[in-house]
Order: C-alpha cells, then structure tokens, then sequence
C-alpha cells in the first residue's frame, strides 16, 4: 500500500515511519492568545473603558464582530494540513468573559466544531482570563479548577493576575491533563518581574510533580503565553522543561518550542526582536512510547503570511488588532502554536 501524506484525526490511513507501512490516528491540540478579546460593554471594576464605543479606541459592535471573525479564520485553520477537524483542544488568554467564547465559537468558520467552553472569571485587574475550547467529539472533561496566581508587594497586599485553568478528562478515551497559563508580564522590566513568572512555573511544576508521583506516566500538557522563552529561568530552570525528549525521565517536561526558537521562530516580536512566549511543553508520558496511546509527534508555530503586517511601524510583526489606540483590523499580536499528538492503530 502507497504511504499516503496526509493523516486523518481518528480515521486510521497509512503513513510510512522508518520505512514501515503504519496506522495511526492523529490529534491536534493549540494555543492562541486573542489580544483583548472585550465586549464592547463596561463592566464595572474592570479596567476595560478603552475597550468601549465611547472609549479611545472606538470599540464598539463593528470591531468586535470583524476580531471575531478574524480568529476564528485563524483557529479553522489550524492543524487542518493533518486533521481536518483541526484543534480538538484550545487553549485561549486574554478573554474577557464566557460570552466573548460563546461568541466566538458561534462563528461560521468553527461552528461546525461545536466547541464547549471551560473558563472562570479570573481576579485580574484588566479583567482578562484564560480558557480552554474543546470539541466534545474528541474530549470529555472530567474535573477542572483554577489555580490563583497572585504576588505580595512590598506593602504587604496581594496583587492578583490571571489564574491558572488546570483541566483534565478524556481525549479519545485517553487520560490527559491540561495547564493553561497567561504568566505575568514583563511591564516593568524583565529581570524586575522575574520572580513573578518563577513563580508561576513553580505552580505547575507542582501540579506536575503530584500528577507524576501517583502515575510516573501521567500525559500533561502545559500551555500558554509564558511571556518568557523556552531559554528564561522559568522553563528551563524552575520547570526544567528539557530541550532534547530523549533526555526527558519520569515526571520530567519536554520543550519541543526551544529548537523552533533556537531556529529563528518566534510567536511575537519587540523592538524588531522576536520571542517564543506562546508555548506547549508535555509530560514524558506523552513522550515514551512504552505508554502506548497518544505520544507527542510535532510541533508547530502558524505563522501564515495573510498573519503578518506588510507595512507601518510594525512590518514583519504578527498583524495585530490595534496600535495604540489606532485601528489596523488584523489578528493578534501573538501567533498560535500547536502540536500533533499520535496513536497508533493495531489491529485488522
């Protein structure tokens, strides 16, 4: 039988791997940070007056229709050159609230997807949270919580941000569980918010270690906008996130972003420089075949050119929604990344 080039999410088809014919079925899970996805109303303690009709940005039913729009052509497309139902999994920051999910996941390019919502309203001063999309064909949640992320000042108050949505349940029948992260940022300089991001890391390498202690296989995704690199202390020295998979050992974390980073890749850029923040790391469990099941497979940053700003002050960068308070009707300033995950099929 010929070695077929594409792979079907869970229909088994041939593909050739070390010159042996086999089956497998395939599943495609991302990120995508939606730059300010607002309503266009004023929620009372949350700073999102810019974010309004009357507001400096003009925000009103046109702009939020047409950014919906605009990610979801995005999120349809992603992962479909080996699956096309694309994402089964999402994980999202900067959402406002459930309706702007519900929202977007009305959208006619996903709507076909059914998308359910898992999000809780986090304490963050802008009022922006992170969640996870999943298409119930592929994916049964079977518990979720937060994690609170939160800071003392030096005047002893407790400076909240967004939480952590930690997630597990079924992926075709299969145990896995899900981090997703929007860390602090690094407003105020980056080695001054350091420790911030430290800690953040230390929250899921928590959750990881307790996972892994009671099953050494356990299948974990951590996800999100790190606003660090695979490089920064936070990965590579607090969730020692591994750069090679053949390095990785029981309750270890594998970084397939650290060789797209170290080749030029990057999911936004500053000052003409680009950054890896957007980030997928996994478990070894996902990275020993002697599990059986799913088994990470690659990894990739979608950074197609209609993505890309052709002119202004922010050429070659990801085309963004604003600039300032300027309109330029693109994206987000940030690039999805996802990964294939595969199992393989046995059996006549």
């Amino acid at each position: 039988m010929r070695a077929l080039p594409i792979i079907f999410l869970f229909l088994g088809v041939t593909i050739s791997v070390f010159a042996q014919e086999k089956s497998y079925k395939v599943g495609c899970i991302g990120f995508y940070n939606f730059e300010n996805l607002f309503d266009t109303l004023d929620t009372p303690d949350v700073s999102d007056t810019e974010f309004t009709p009357d507001g400096p940005k003009r925000y009103g039913t046109a702009i939020y229709t047409e950014k919906l729009s605009h990610l979801a052509e995005v999120v349809s497309q992603l992962g479909t050159e080996l699956t096309p139902d694309g994402v089964a999994l999402l994980g999202v920051a900067e959402v406002e609230n459930r309706k702007v999910l519900e929202d977007f996941a009305s959208q006619a390019q996903v709507k076909d997807r059914n998308y359910q919502i898992v999000h809780y309203d986090s304490p963050d001063g802008r009022g922006i949270d992170v969640a996870l999309l999943y298409n119930p064909k592929y994916f049964e949640v079977l518990s979720s919580r937060t994690i609170p992320m939160g800071s003392y000042e030096s005047n002893g108050v407790v400076r909240f941000t967004r939480d952590i949505l930690f997630v597990s349940g079924l992926f075709d029948g299969e145990l896995i569980h899900i981090l997703v992260n929007h860390w602090p940022s690094r407003s105020g300089g980056e080695k001054t918010t350091q420790h911030l991001r430290e800690m953040a890391a230390l929250l899921c390498k928590n959750v990881v270690d307790s996972l892994c202690t009671a099953d050494p296989n356990a299948k974990v995704l951590i996800m999100g906008d790190l606003n660090d690199d695979p490089i920064s202390p936070s990965v590579k020295n607090v969730l020692r996130a591994k750069r090679n998979a053949d390095e990785v050992r029981a309750g270890g974390l594998f970084n397939p972003m650290w060789d797209l980073y170290a080749k030029g890749n990057g999911t936004l850029a500053y000052n003409d420089a680009w950054n890896l923040f957007d980030q997928i790391m996994v478990s070894y469990g996902l990275v020993n075949k002697d599990t059986g099941g799913y088994n990470f497979y690659q990894a990739r940053v979608f950074n197609k050119p209609f993505l890309v700003q052709k002119s202004g002050n922010f050429k070659g960068y990801p085309f963004r929604t604003f600039a300032g308070d300027t309109y330029l009707g693109g994206y987000s300033d940030h690039f999805p990344v996802y990964v294939f995950l595969l199992r393989e099929v046995t059996g006549d």
